[in-house]
């Protein structure tokens, strides 16, 4: 076969990039960046060429390009400046996420919203979400930990942001084919900001995602895991207060459905001792994007 043929039908090129079927339809439509040949029953085949196109684009909208940029960079021929325009996306998304917290600090919600409109229409929603909204909050708690700024300040920065990343979620797609997994702080655990971007990860990526914040008794966890047959049941701790009681619902729901993947994050948990990291490692998701996704893959590759 020749490298101009098409190999690959839709959902293989889907699991090659971790790109759901339907964006990648939306893409082709939209951008025109690829034509997929046909076969003889009319569906999509793509080549080694259109895959690695595909990759390159996905490693644009990783960096913080939309993916209109990313293709206008791929029509310009301006690939082998992947460095500098790497270096100017992280440049202008730390100068706008200063911005928005420079305006939310001062209470100045329409500040953030024009800042926070600039970073939607420049940046990939992804990136707006995770590298400026969830470092803002990771700053805002380490002030907030020292001293810096009152409760008032860290209440007001933590509803808009969860308010932010709510109305996003309304636009993300599903994909049945995926687990279902059930999101829940630890027991005692009120700070959710942190689960909800990992919650955003997984919905930004397909799974269909039940969250239930914080709050939520230990049996019950238990019971909406049974209930809704979710094969995830990823659990967040950010206060070392709460830290054992999170160990001890990990140890209860593992005991209760051995079946179940568990998944255990939130700034406790990187700070539990190595002996308890080592005993609780096959739960551990990790606290940056490359570890989440290293941890979804390979219980993707076990339960396959």
């Amino acid at each position: 076969m020749k490298d101009f043929d098409g190999k690959y039908n839709i959902k293989a090129v889907s699991n090659m990039l971790n790109i759901h079927p339907g964006t990648l339809r939306a893409w082709e439509r939209r951008y025109q960046v690829i034509q997929p040949v046909r076969n003889d029953a009319g569906h999509r085949l793509y080549t080694d060429e259109h895959v690695k196109i595909l990759q390159w684009i996905i490693s644009q909208v990783e960096k913080g390009f939309t993916v209109g940029q990313a293709v206008d960079l791929l029509n310009k021929d301006e690939l082998l400046r992947n460095d500098e325009t790497e270096m100017f996306a992280q440049d202008q998304m730390q100068l706008t996420k200063q911005e928005i917290k420079h305006a939310l600090l001062n209470f100045n919600e329409n500040g953030a919203n024009s800042h926070l409109d600039y970073a939607f229409n420049v940046f990939s929603t992804e990136r707006v979400v995770i590298t400026i909204l969830g470092s803002i909050m990771l700053d805002i708690g380490d002030m907030w930990e020292r001293g810096e700024i009152t409760t008032a300040h860290e209440h007001f920065v933590t509803q808009y942001i969860r308010t932010k990343i709510g109305m996003v979620f309304q636009n993300l797609p599903i994909n049945g084919m995926l687990p279902k997994v059930v999101c829940v702080c630890g027991p005692g655990e009120q700070h959710e900001i942190g689960l909800l971007i990992f919650t955003f990860f997984l919905r930004r990526r397909g799974y269909e995602t039940i969250y239930l914040g914080a709050g939520i008794p230990e049996e019950d966890v238990l019971q909406v895991t049974k209930e809704v047959e979710a094969e995830y049941t990823v659990i967040s701790c950010t206060h070392d207060d709460h830290l054992n009681r999170t160990l001890m619902l990990v140890d209860y729901l593992h005991e209760s459905l051995p079946r179940l993947t568990i998944g255990l994050g939130g700034a406790a948990v990187e700070r539990l001792s190595e002996d308890e990291k080592a005993a609780y490692a096959e739960f551990l998701v990790g606290s940056s994007e490359n570890s989440w996704l290293n941890w979804l893959n390979k219980r993707k590759l076990r339960k396959g």
